[in-house]
Parts: C-alpha cells; sequence; structure tokens
C-alpha cells in the first residue's frame, strides 16, 4: 500500500510549477513566489504576476504569521475520506506579507476559531513527500469579543 493510500485524503501533485513550495514545507519553511519585476509575494502559484503581469519570480521564504480572513465549519461529511475530522475548519488565513491561503487552523476547537484571531504557520507532515501547512492558533484578533 502505498503513503498516499495509508494517508486516504487528497494530496496535491507535484510537478516543476509548485516544487519549491512544497519542498520548503518539508523543510518546515514556508516560501511564496515573490515577482521579479513588482517584488510582491503571490500565492496561489502562478507563472505570471497578478499585479504586473511580469512573468519572473522567486521562491522566498515568509514569516508564516497571520490572521483569520473567514472560517467555516463543516459538520457534514463531504469527502469520505474527512469523516474522522468532523468538524473541522476551512479557514481562509491573510499572511503579513499579503497573500491569502485557504487552509485550516489548529490548536482551537474548530468552531471557536475567529475572524481575526492570530495564527503562526506550522506544518504537518503526512507523507514523506508532503507536509501540508496548517495555522496554529495563537491569539484572539484585535476586534474579537469573546
Amino acid at each position: 500500500m502505498t503513503e498516499a493510500a495509508t494517508y486516504g485524503k487528497p494530496l496535491p501533485a507535484l510537478d516543476e510549477s509548485n516544487r519549491a513550495f512544497w519542498s520548503a514545507a518539508r523543510e518546515q519553511r514556508l516560501v511564496l513566489q515573490h515577482c521579479g519585476g513588482c517584488g510582491r509575494p503571490r500565492y496561489p502559484i502562478n507563472h505570471i504576476c497578478p499585479h504586473c503581469l511580469d512573468g519572473r519570480f522567486e521562491w522566498r521564504a515568509v514569516s508564516g504569521r497571520g490572521s483569520v480572513h473567514s472560517s467555516i465549519v463543516f459538520h457534514q461529511v463531504y469527502e469520505a475520506a474527512f469523516a474522522g475530522d468532523v468538524p473541522y475548519n476551512v479557514s481562509l488565513i491573510q499572511l503579513e506579507e499579503g497573500p491569502r491561503m485557504i487552509s485550516s487552523v489548529v490548536g482551537i476547537p474548530a468552531s471557536e476559531v475567529q475572524v481575526g484571531d492570530r495564527v503562526q504557520v506550522c506544518f504537518d507532515a503526512v507523507t514523506a513527500q508532503i507536509t501540508i501547512p496548517r495555522f496554529r492558533w495563537i491569539g484572539q484578533g484585535q476586534t474579537d469579543a469573546r
């Protein structure tokens, strides 16, 4: 049985366009493409800058700090592989550097994740080749009224 089959959940397909991202994640580092023209970081991975349309880029490490921009809790099983995780959150994380990433917030019950909560990237090695960036809850946001 393969590692992917043992993990049992969908995995990203590795290719030349995303290999640097997933290699860095395996090393517990979050990297993003930075445009060779305007210098802005971008995510998701793309062959062209959405701001200036330049095709040049380099991979650079980012802080991994951010805040929850939005979040939803799944209580229903839509994909059998996630049945054991219900309820779980899917959150849009606003990175300090600007781009937003879809991920999950860990370290807090799914129903308690709030817009504005502060998070820090952490890494979940799910196979020998794939380590998934997730975000660890580190504190309430400035606008939080809990």
